[in-house]
C-alpha cells in the first residue's frame, strides 16, 4: 500500500482553498434544445442556417435523421458495415454537425468529450418523434452530475399543412396510458405542439393572412404557453429566445397564456389555467400529493370519490406562500419537480408582498375538468 494513503490530510485554512477546489470541480453545463417537427416543416433549412451563419456561437448540431437532409447526408454516415458510428462534420463558422443513432444523455456527453466544449447543443429529432419521450432523458437531476441540461423544446410547423396534419388519421398516436380509446384524434403533430416551449410557424409566405391567423389560433388552443414565431424559409429573427437561451425548465415566468381558461378550438389537446391562493407552508406536501395523482396516475382527485381520467403532457406552476417563499413546478408527462423560485419584484426592484399563484396544464381530455375545485379540495387543510 502506498504510504501516502495512510498519511493524515493536510490542514487548510477554512473557506479558501476548499471553496476554490469545489469551484474547479463544478462542471460547466451546456444547454440542449430539442428541435422537432414533421418532415418538410423546414428543420433542415433552419439547421443549415445555424451551421453556416456568422453568429459567433459555438453550436453542436446533432441530427438523427436524414430523410429531408440531403445536403448534409452526403457528408455524414450513420451506419458503416452494420455498426453504429458517429460522424462529424466541421463547418466554417466554428459550429459542428454530427449524426448519432443514440440520442440519449450518455451518447451526447461522450460526443462532447471527444470534440470539446460547446456553447449550445441542438438535437434534431425524426419527423415522427414524440418530444415527450425525449425531454425526460435530458431533464436530469443536478445530483447526477450531467454536463448538459434541457433548455427547451422548439417545434417547427408548416403553415400550409399543419391544420391538415392535426386532422390526418395517418398520424394517429395512442394515448400514453396504453389505452387506444375512441376519443378525439391525437396525432404526432398534436404532441409536438403540446410539448413545445417555442413554436416556429414556417413557410408563412405560402398562406394568406387569414389562413395564418387560423393556424396561430389553433396552435394557441393546443398550447397557450408556447411562444410563437412566424418565419419564411426558416429565417428566424434571432437565435436567442427562439432556439437558444430559452430557460424553459429552470425558470417560470408570469404564466400568461393567450387563451384564458378553457378553449374548445382543438377537440384533442387544450390548455387550461387557474389561479392558486396564497398557500401555507404545510400545504406544499398536499400540492405534491395532488400532482402525483394527476401526473403519475392520470387521475384528477375528487372529494366525491369520482375518478376523472386525463392525460397531462405539460404542466407549469408558480406557487406563492404566506412566508414569502415561492415554488416553481415543471412537469412533462409523469415527470415533475418542485424547485425554489424568486419572489416577485416591482419595477424598481423592491420585493412585492406575496400574492397568489397560477397553474397551467396542457393535455388531453381536460376540456371540462374542474381542476381548480379538485386542487382546492385537495389542499383544504392548512396544517
Amino acid at each position: 500500500m502506498d504510504m501516502d494513503d495512510e498519511a493524515p490530510p493536510e490542514l487548510v485554512e477554512a473557506g479558501h482553498e476548499i471553496e476554490e477546489e469545489n469551484d474547479e470541480e463544478k462542471p460547466v453545463k451546456v444547454p440542449i434544445t430539442i428541435v422537432t417537427g414533421y418532415l418538410g416543416a423546414g428543420k433542415t433549412t433552419l439547421l443549415n442556417y445555424i451551421l453556416t451563419a456568422r453568429h459567433g456561437k459555438k453550436i453542436a448540431v446533432i441530427m438523427n435523421e436524414f430523410g429531408d437532409s440531403l445536403d448534409i447526408e452526403k457528408s455524414l454516415t450513420v451506419n458503416k458495415g452494420g455498426e453504429q458510428v458517429e460522424e462529424w462534420l466541421e463547418v466554417g463558422n466554428g459550429c459542428i454537425c454530427c449524426s448519432v443513432k443514440d440520442s440519449g444523455v450518455n451518447a451526447i456527453e461522450s460526443l462532447m468529450e471527444k470534440k470539446g466544449a460547446f456553447d449550445y447543443i441542438l438535437l434534431e429529432t425524426t419527423g415522427l418523434a414524440d418530444p415527450g419521450n425525449l425531454a425526460p432523458l435530458f431533464w436530469v437531476d443536478d445530483g447526477l452530475g450531467s454536463t448538459i441540461y434541457l433548455d427547451g423544446i422548439v417545434t417547427l410547423v408548416d403553415a400550409k399543412n399543419i391544420l391538415r396534419n392535426l386532422d390526418d388519421p395517418a398520424g394517429k398516436l395512442d394515448s400514453y396510458d396504453g389505452h387506444d380509446d375512441h376519443g378525439p384524434l391525437m396525432t404526432t403533430a398534436h404532441v409536438q405542439i403540446s410539448h413545445a416551449d417555442v413554436v416556429v410557424i414556417n413557410k408563412s409566405d405560402l398562406v394568406t393572412a387569414e389562413e395564418l391567423e387560423g393556424v396561430k389560433t389553433r396552435i394557441r388552443a393546443i398550447n397557450g404557453l408556447a411562444k410563437i414565431h412566424v418565419t419564411e424559409k426558416s429565417r428566424v429573427p434571432q437565435l436567442e429566445g427562439v432556439l437558444l437561451d430559452l430557460h424553459a425548465y429552470d425558470q417560470v415566468e408570469t404564466l400568461d397564456i393567450v387563451q384564458k381558461g378553457h378553449s374548445h378550438l382543438d377537440p384533442t389537446i387544450s390548455t387550461v389555467s387557474f389561479n392558486v391562493p396564497l398557500l401555507a407552508a404545510g400545504q406544499l406536501q398536499k400540492v405534491d400529493k395532488w400532482l402525483q395523482s394527476l401526473l403519475w396516475e392520470n387521475i384528477v382527485p375528487n372529494a366525491s370519490g369520482e375518478q376523472t381520467q386525463t392525460e397531462i403532457h405539460r404542466l407549469k406552476a408558480r406557487l406563492s406562500f404566506e412566508d414569502g417563499t415561492v415554488k416553481m413546478v415543471q412537469g412533462v408527462r409523469e415527470i415533475f419537480e418542485i424547485i425554489d423560485g424568486e419572489p416577485s419584484k416591482s419595477t424598481s426592484g423592491a420585493d412585492v408582498p406575496p400574492s397568489g399563484g397560477k397553474i397551467v396544464l396542457i393535455g388531453k381530455g381536460i376540456h371540462d375538468v374542474d381542476f381548480e375545485k379538485s386542487f382546492t379540495e385537495s389542499i383544504a387543510s392548512r396544517d
